[in-house]
């Protein structure tokens, strides 16, 4: 019985007797500390009060625990008498329990107790089912290696709920922003578009978790709180989502472990004192594994090591690689150094310096296996590993890492593996002070780049961008940057023709706020160049898109400036394209009219026609707009721009947007039959890239044609579909749209407040955006002025 399953028990007994419990704070103190042989000195010093205090506080809760047990029981007889008591009437025990915890509750303790590798936690589990009934989120804290991570994924694994990880980066530097976390929860877990702005995420994952039962589990979060246990300044906005995980509506339950304690004022939440294990926990453990179990020695391992469940994890291996199964010759060999309690730090500093003698490439492998994140990516598979042996003869390389696996330094499951985090902690710290920190990066990130072939879905674009971080490590922000905008082949165009670079995979797949991360990291990083004008352009796009113009016309201001300044005449074309697209969005089309003729002028003179296209085919559209007569040119402009599609070697944008494009202009001309054709190739198209963005504006674009030919049933419906989709990407401008184009059906109609109504979505949506042409557009139709 360890100490938390006492106080289980001796609560349940006071209760029974008294109908009150032991919730007094400096009683269960007291408790904890006198079953550990803790004097009331060292005890009034941890809670803290002056030592009188805690001693008749102390003599209060022996006279308590004697009533309860039918005997006399002071501060040095409690724990053999609760002992004896559990032993003797194991039955009557366990009914007293039942009384005071639900039936429901036992069996959940029974079922996470049930995994033969989580022992000695039976008091743990009930103790965070009795904080569960008290609060949403839950700190378990202790120094490393001591289980917490283990705790908290059996039990919410015993609780059945569907589990969000979140892995906290053991360097402050590497932490994923909290939008990019949300983000991915979203899309990933529950398959929900996550919007563009954090306010609207975070009720997206309320509403969530107010519908069904989550686990939450935020694991070593102390990297991201400061010396006072508040969360450090580039990571505050984490205190929203726990305001969220800690809403009494939602049906989830957030663990978070911690070595440090969670002082955030904040956020509200239960504190847990993760304890060692006993030293019957221990036995049990090693029993299972059929190691020679020899008393004195096991008591003595357990006292130096304070029931730390990493170090007799670790123990285990050591003892069965190198002794035979045989723990007193372990002992006696390692105990010199041992004698006193040392914390798990050393214990793992002591378990690489010996692998460093006994093996040295074996320790060598452990150290490079620092330098994987174990994030958005947690596990690393087996070629991850061998590719860090590149000074390792092939034939000898699994074998290498067999021996981690039997010394239990590495994790592992289906040939999938990872660091424990106090293990990756030490190891980080080797290799950043070897010659090798330099190789390993890149080796890693070499590696991350060629397992990933092409990207079809979200796991795919975030392996390939792990490449990124390891050149980050090492400060190569140019090769942090080329990861970025690095090609690979796809299934709609292969890498011979020009492939799809992966900030494109990444506003494909909506995964809009994770690539202006990792943009906004490096751009301060550059001097003006080629590569720092090809971040602002990606940056300009993915502001459009997610409808913040300003910044959006920014990025392509500065694109332009570099462009200019270093005269790079396809960065100047691409910049004019990107502040036409930006006037397009503000409706001054006059000025976009300008901007895209000067590109796909320059694009004409240098010979990029691919490039040339996308100016054809926006030039085509904008002018059918302006002119109220058919103007010949733009008929020139479309046969351009369809010679341009009908070529093999452009990128999913630019085909894709082009097919919508060619089928708003030949919808705008009258030409029904023609827009609908391009618009069912670009739909086809949309929906077999999991091009969502696209996808909504084209729907909203077939909506407007079945308006025309008077089928209003079937427009309404394409226009809440694309509605739908745009607001769940957050694609404010295009938003805006969507809802005029339902405002002139319902106009159309003769349904004036729904008109109205969507009309005022509109506004509001083009105001926010600060687009006073577009406001003024929807205000004309909304008097039924054209």
């Amino acid at each position: 019985m360890d100490v938390e399953a006492g106080l289980e028990l001796a609560d349940a007994l006071v209760f029974a007797q008294t109908g009150q419990h032991l919730n007094d704070e400096l009683q269960r103190a007291i408790f904890r500390g006198s079953w550990q042989g803790n004097t009331y000195a060292e005890i009034a010093d941890s809670y803290p009060c002056n030592e009188s205090h805690a001693k008749e506080v102390g003599s209060k809760l022996w006279e308590i625990l004697s009533a309860a047990l039918g005997e006399t029981v002071g501060k040095k007889t409690f724990k053999a008498a609760l002992e004896r008591y559990w032993r003797s009437h194991s039955t009557k025990a366990s009914t007293t329990l039942r009384n005071v915890a639900s039936q429901e509750t036992e069996g959940e303790v029974r079922e996470a107790v049930s995994n033969s590798n989580f022992v000695g936690r039976e008091g743990a589990i009930a103790h965070l089912n009795t904080l569960v009934n008290r609060a949403k989120i839950i700190v378990i804290q202790a120094a490393g290696g001591v289980g917490k991570t283990t705790l908290a994924q059996e039990y919410l694994k015993s609780q059945g709920f569907l589990v969000l990880y979140l892995p906290m980066a053991k360097e402050k530097e590497s932490i994923t922003a909290v939008e990019s976390v949300v983000e991915e929860w979203l899309k990933r877990d529950f398959e929900e578009e996550p919007g563009r702005e954090f306010g609207v995420m975070l009720t997206r994952l309320k509403r969530q978790l107010q519908n069904r039962r989550v686990g939450v589990l935020i694991d070593n979060l102390e990297p991201a709180l400061d010396k006072q246990g508040r969360f450090i300044e580039p990571h505050r906005r984490y205190v929203e989502l726990l305001r969220v995980l800690g809403d009494s509506t939602v049906q989830s339950v957030t663990l978070i472990t911690s070595r440090d304690r969670l002082c955030d004022d904040g956020v509200n939440v239960e504190h847990y004192q993760l304890p060692g294990l006993d030293e019957q926990a221990w036995q049990q453990f090693f029993s299972d594994r059929h190691i020679n179990i020899d008393t004195p020695t096991l008591k003595a391992m357990h006292n130096a090591y304070g029931g730390n469940a990493k170090a007799m994890d670790i123990f285990c291996g050591a003892i069965r690689q190198e002794f035979d199964g045989d723990m007193a010759a372990y002992w006696q060999e390692n105990s010199a150094d041992l004698l006193v309690k040392p914390d798990l730090k050393n214990l793992v500093t002591n378990q690489f310096n010996r692998l460093q003698e006994i093996d040295f490439q074996a320790y060598q492998l452990l150290c490079r296996l620092g330098c994987y994140r174990y994030q958005d990516v947690p596990t690393v598979p087996t070629e991850g590993l061998l590719c860090l042996l590149w000074d390792v003869e092939e034939a000898r390389r699994r074998s290498i890492i067999e021996s981690l696996r039997n010394r239990s330094l590495v994790e592992f499951h289906k040939r999938e593996y990872w660091l424990h985090p106090m293990i990756r902690e030490e190891a980080i710290a080797r290799l950043r002070a070897s010659e090798n920190w330099d190789k390993t990066n890149r080796i890693a990130a070499e590696f991350w780049t060629e397992s990933v072939k092409t990207i079809e879905t979200v796991k795919d674009a975030l392996t390939a961008l792990e490449a990124y971080y390891h050149y980050l490590e090492i400060s190569d922000f140019g090769q942090a940057c080329f990861v970025i905008l690095s090609r690979r082949d796809s299934r709609w165009r292969s890498l011979s023709e020009g492939g799809e670079t992966l900030d494109a995979s990444f506003y494909r797949l909506s995964l809009y706020q994770q690539i202006i991360f990792v943009c906004n990291v490096i751009i301060d990083k550059f001097e003006p160049s080629y590569l720092l004008g090809r971040i602002y352009d990606v940056l300009s796009i993915t502001h459009e898109i997610i409808g913040d113009i300003n910044k959006a016309m920014t990025y392509g201001i500065k694109l332009h400036k570099i462009a200019k300044t270093l005269n790079f005449k396809d960065l100047h074309a691409d910049a004019l394209k990107a502040i036409g697209r930006c006037k397009l969005s503000l409706w001054e089309l006059d000025e976009a009219i300008i901007m895209f003729e000067s590109s796909a002028s320059i694009f004409e003179e240098i010979d990029v026609q691919r490039s040339a296209t996308v100016a054809y085919y926006y030039l085509a559209f904008l002018k059918t707009i302006i002119n109220s007569q058919p103007d010949p040119e733009v008929y020139i402009l479309l046969e351009k721009a369809y010679e341009g599609l009908s070529k093999s070697d452009l990128s999913i944008w630019r085909k894709g947007y082009g097919f919508l494009f060619l089928g708003l202009t030949y919808s705008k001309l009258g030409k029904f039959k023609k827009s609908f054709e391009m618009y069912r190739q670009g739909f086809e198209y949309a929906k077999d890239s999991n091009f969502t963005h696209l996808l909504g504006k084209i729907i909203t674009g077939i909506a407007e044609l079945y308006r025309e030919q008077g089928d209003f049933e079937t427009a309404i419906a394409n226009h809440s579909e694309s509605i739908e989709l745009l607001d769940k990407i957050g694609a404010k401008c295009d938003l805006a749209e969507a809802y005029y184009q339902l405002g002139l059906t319902y106009q159309k109609i003769g349904d004036t407040e729904k008109s109205q109504d969507n009309f005022a979505k509109a506004i509001r949506l083009f105001s926010e955006m600060e687009a006073p042409k577009q406001v003024e557009k929807v205000r004309r139709a909304m008097e039924n002025r054209g």
